[in-house]
């Protein structure tokens, strides 16, 4: 696992041996050296456990990051030797024998198990900050559950802050696994679908200020149209249906002010400026709305019915029928079909150009379908 936060930082290459040479630190010994654990390994198997690089890259990606100050090399470049020596920039706890000593002193801690109060060193945390990103808080959030695990083992160990260093960098991509989890998860949760409704406080708020219960209703298959062809996650969809509600029912007040006395519809009718006003709101397509004029007159001329508003009519029309034209509506349209077998073709006319549930049957059918 190569943690994205360290290949951002120092580059995916350069992530990628980093992450082979902690294995290797893991299961291998070093020679401590200088305050350092020298560690070497053969060329060969180098290349095995990374066969997808040459050994002129493992040479370049190697000096890589002994430029960055994460690692120190001594031996020479791998294309003249079988052997590749290299140590963690990161002093250890050894005690080399000073010069003037005549007696060895050990050159390695003994192993010893872990104390209660045992605390990595400033050094570690500030080398795991460095080369991985590991907060400083974090690192210290993992010390109790490392000081439990190993005190019920009761095993020992010659270095106990490298074993905790191990454990921080498990636990951190870890952590990061579950937050890209959970980003995915929440961006899914911000998708709108078909099956949208604004919730109950969106409601209130638009009850209140005196917007009718239909018109709200007529409103949610053309704001949920909008939305999901722009593909486009929110988490704010009530705040954005509220502004989209009140902009609709202000401009259709304003239209209803200037066509409110009862009348049968004129040969040479069109619809108000304003109406087309209220359709782009609804982001419906001009063209197609100019389009279903004269069929709407032609309908309404053949009925002889009297109408206080036709601009009201033919919202309603208008947007039935670009919600069908995208297939919002396949359900509601089976049931019309349906319907009309057992009808007139009139009567089936006049039902289409006059019901306005079909907003409901837009959203609530597609659920009973499934």
């Amino acid at each position: 696992m190569i943690s994205p936060s360290l290949a951002t930082t120092i580059g995916l290459e350069e992530a990628v041996l980093l992450q082979v040479l902690n294995d290797c630190i893991e299961y291998g010994q070093g020679q401590p050296q200088r305050g350092y654990q020298w560690f070497t390994l053969n060329r060969n198997d180098l290349q095995r456990h990374l066969p997808f690089w040459d050994l002129n890259a493992l040479q370049r990606i190697g000096q890589s990051l002994k430029d960055k100050g994460i690692i120190l090399i001594e031996s020479a470049p791998l294309t003249q030797s079988e052997q590749f020596c290299f140590a963690m920039n990161e002093q250890t706890q050894t005690t080399e024998p000073a010069p003037q000593q005549t007696t060895a002193a050990p050159t390695r801690k003994s192993a010893s198990l872990l104390a209660d109060n045992w605390q990595p060193d400033e050094d570690l945390l500030q080398l795991m900050t460095m080369n991985h990103n590991i907060p400083r808080d974090f690192a210290l959030q993992q010390r109790e559950d490392f000081v439990l695990y190993w005190r019920d083992r009761q095993q020992v160990s010659h270095s106990w802050s490298s074993k905790f260093r191990q454990h921080v960098l498990k636990q951190w991509r870890f952590h990061q696994s579950r937050q890209s989890t959970a980003s995915h998860q929440q961006a899914l949760s911000n998708d709108i679908n078909q099956q949208w409704q604004p919730s109950p406080d969106a409601l209130e708020i638009l009850y209140r200020t005196g917007i009718t219960a239909e018109f709200i209703e007529d409103s949610i298959p053309e704001f949920v149209l909008y939305w999901r062809e722009r593909g486009e996650a929110h988490s704010t969809w009530n705040s954005k249906f509220i502004a989209h509600i009140r902009r609709q029912w202000a401009q259709f007040n304003k239209t209803m002010e200037l066509d409110y006395e009862p009348r049968e519809i004129a040969a040479n009718w069109q619809p108000n400026e304003d109406v087309y006003d209220i359709l782009k709101l609804a982001n419906i397509d001009m063209d197609f709305a100019r389009q279903l004029v004269p069929e709407f007159v032609l309908f309404w001329r053949d009925t002889k019915q009297i109408q206080r508003s036709w601009n009201t009519k033919f919202l309603q029309h208008a947007k039935y029928q670009w919600a069908t034209r995208h297939q919002m509506g396949q359900h509601y349209a089976g049931q019309q079909l349906a319907a009309r077998s057992g009808q007139a073709e009139r009567s089936s006319t006049f039902d289409l150009l006059t019901d306005r549930s079909w907003a409901k049957d837009l959203i609530e059918g597609d659920v009973e379908g499934e």
